[in-house]
């Protein structure tokens, strides 16, 4: 069921908190940093039978940074949690 504002009222969506907006930033940097590391450990690579090409190797930065995202989405290794934690903290004392 969708709610309606009553007449005359309108409502705005309400810009993202400075929280909102760090916990998003951190998991970002670490989606990003355990993108390197899957690339580092070798996942993506282009299999000797069989590979996609060319196409498979200008995509599959893609394919690691999705699925780093999904591994920071299940928990991660912490590193965004310690990330928003330190930024918030900054973002506190700069206040």
């Amino acid at each position: 069921m969708e709610t309606v504002a009553p007449l005359g009222k309108v409502q705005t969506p309400r810009p993202p908190s400075t929280e909102a907006r760090l916990r998003e930033a951190a998991q970002e940097l670490e989606a990003t940093f355990l993108a390197e590391m899957l690339k580092s450990a070798g996942f993506g690579k282009p299999r000797d039978e069989f590979g996609g090409g060319s196409g498979e190797d200008q995509f599959s930065s893609f394919l690691r940074h999705a699925q780093a995202q999904e591994i920071v989405k299940a928990g991660g290794i912490g590193l965004a949690e310690l990330l928003f934690e330190t930024l918030k903290e900054r973002a506190d004392g700069a206040v």
